[in-house]
């Protein structure tokens, strides 16, 4: 019966996962729509008549339009860097370095063969390990490298997996996170800035208020506030959530996996912790993409290799 209701189980799961992956082109095409309906509200329909009016008019229309379309440019770069970025996965043949192999393996791990019984032929198609603490991935059937993880809807493992998001299209990991943070970023001040933007006509709605327009521009307008505000308030709190990310240097999955492990070895400080993230290069912070010399002076930008605490590797080492 056991057996019956894992089998079930394990199912539903695929079920699940190929949902998600049929679900892709469908979120995009919702994004773009959110979009042009907003574009529509906030340009064609409201701010962008209202430049020909003159005066105090005139003169808030044109800084609404200008940080509208601004902060819109950056929302769309972001969000297709993140669509197109490859969140990086572990190399065929890959195998874990002398270091790695010589026992210093990722607190997360512990055994990681312990309860599993890889068969004689995968034990020498895998080498054999000499480390029985060593990463091995039972669905890829290959060593992954620490902080990866396996995602099931993409069905390979990940670099530095944090989640997979349906709104992207994509897994979030190593080589896209920091894109995937600056849309989270400019999708929040987007929304607050939409929603501030229509907030005296929301409000028009429910007193005597004069509202000019057809009756389809209005239908638009309320549900472009309430699109908004829901998207600025929700986005707050998973912008937020992961800062506080960012900053401990930890994934999604790692802040679950380490609740009993209060010592994070990858815990270097907030700004070095950030900086594995956003990079060194303070102009390129705010923008989806790393200056050269931090593409060749930080492998951590590249998913394999992350620095860690050397007072706690002393430690593990005793």
């Amino acid at each position: 019966m056991q057996k019956s209701g894992e089998s079930v189980m394990a199912w539903n799961v695929f079920k699940f996962c190929t949902a998600l992956r049929a679900l892709g082109s469908i979120m995009i095409v919702l994004v773009l729509g959110i979009i042009g309906v907003t574009y529509y509200v906030i340009v064609v329909a409201n701010y962008g008549p209202a430049l020909i009016h003159g005066g105090l008019d005139s003169f808030v229309a044109f800084i609404v339009l200008v940080l509208f379309h601004s902060l819109l440019v950056m929302l769309l770069w972001s969000y297709f860097t993140t669509v197109l970025t490859d969140p990086g996965g572990v190399p065929p043949n890959w195998r874990p370095s002398i270091d790695e192999e010589s026992g210093d393996a990722d607190p997360l791990v512990g055994l990681a063969h312990e309860g599993t019984d890889l068969g004689l032929n995968q034990s020498a198609m895998l080498g054999e390990p000499a480390n029985p603490r060593m990463r091995v991935c039972r669905k890829c059937n290959q060593f992954k490298p620490h902080r990866c993880h396996h995602c099931s809807v993409c069905g390979r493992c990940i670099l530095k997996m944090d989640h997979h998001c349906v709104w992207v299209v994509n897994c979030v990991g190593a080589l896209n996170y920091k894109y995937f943070l600056l849309f989270l970023f400019y999708t929040f001040l987007v929304t607050t800035l939409v929603t501030l933007s229509l907030l005296r006509l929301f409000i028009a709605f429910f007193t005597d208020g004069e509202i000019n327009g057809t009756p389809g521009t209005l239908v638009a307008t309320f549900i472009t506030f309430v699109l908004n505000l829901s998207f600025a308030l929700s986005i707050m709190g998973f912008l937020i959530m992961h800062i506080s990310l960012v900053l401990g240097n930890t994934t999604t999955i790692e802040a679950f996996e380490k609740k009993t492990n209060p010592k994070w070895r990858y815990d270097l400080g907030r700004r070095k912790n950030f900086e594995q993230v956003f990079g060194t290069d303070k102009r390129y912070w705010f923008i989806p993409a790393y200056s050269e010399e931090d593409l060749e002076c930080m492998p951590v930008l590249r998913g394999f290799e992350y620095p860690t605490r050397p007072d706690l590797d002393e430690l593990q080492q005793l």
